[in-house]
């Protein structure tokens, strides 16, 4: 067996991030894969640096529109296949997803919607969760082991984020996205960090505007989730706060294959 080391981040702008000793932290951090969220480019923006980073083969989805979105992998080992959706239009157009297959596993790296803009993105990220929970649960009953990272873009529970009661009428924490968590963990899925760590005031995204990462005012957003069939196989699920760039802060998993 090998201990595989994932890594998850929306760093809210990849050529933002590269200016901000991005290449120094990837050597020091050494992932085995990184899941980028938010690159906000297509990759014939990007110069050579960040599309070929030593050790690495890099993956891009890109939005339809520029400057917007948009995932990347990162690994150190070649995929069996890559994709770049799930087959629906109105989803895969905004480059949200990066699939990746590996023998042991199938790697989903998404940036799921911000429903907060208004009640027509509320609707599509609700219809977003489901397409992607309907695919993913397709493939978990057919046997697949599954991995799931990203910036999910809602709190689950009240611990996971500091002020639960001003914000229980905004997206984000809104009962029917909780509710959505509630069901997909039912489905047969765990959320990794609450494996190993129980404890409050841990969160991975602070609004930059108010400086609440100064505060620790923030909220747990950012998820790695693996299907039942992985439970025994992890070793260790952390977030890295102390990690700076973006408004989020990278999350990363251990996991024995």
């Amino acid at each position: 067996m090998k201990n595989i080391k994932l890594i998850s981040w929306n760093v809210n702008g990849i050529r933002a991030i590269a200016k901000k000793g991005f290449h120094d932290w990837i050597k020091k951090e050494n992932p085995d894969i990184l899941c980028l969220q938010e690159t906000k480019a297509w990759k014939e923006q990007l110069d050579d640096s960040l599309i070929n980073i030593d050790e690495y083969t890099s993956y891009f989805s890109e939005a339809s529109r520029k400057g917007y979105s948009g995932t990347a992998i990162y690994t150190k080992e070649k995929p069996i296949e890559i994709k770049y959706g799930i087959g629906k239009e109105e989803f895969d157009s905004e480059g949200r997803f990066v699939i990746a297959e590996y023998p042991e596993f199938i790697l989903f790296n998404i940036y799921f919607p911000n429903g907060k803009a208004r009640e027509e993105r509320l609707k599509y990220k609700m219809n977003f969760y489901e397409a992607f929970q309907n695919y993913v649960v397709d493939l978990k009953n057919k046997g697949k082991n599954i991995i799931i990272c990203g910036d999910v873009n809602t709190a689950h529970k009240e611990i996971d984020l500091a002020r639960p009661k001003p914000n229980s009428k905004v997206s984000g924490f809104l009962p029917m996205e909780r509710e959505w968590i509630d069901r997909f963990l039912a489905a047969g899925f765990i959320d990794t960090l609450r494996m190993f760590n129980n404890k409050p005031e841990i969160y991975t995204w602070w609004d930059m505007i108010s400086r609440a990462r100064e505060r620790n005012v923030g909220w747990r957003i950012d998820y790695f989730f693996i299907s039942e069939s992985l439970r025994k196989n992890i070793t260790n699920a952390y977030t890295l706060p102390n990690v700076m760039g973006s408004d989020h802060c990278p999350i990363g998993i251990e996991i024995k294959i």
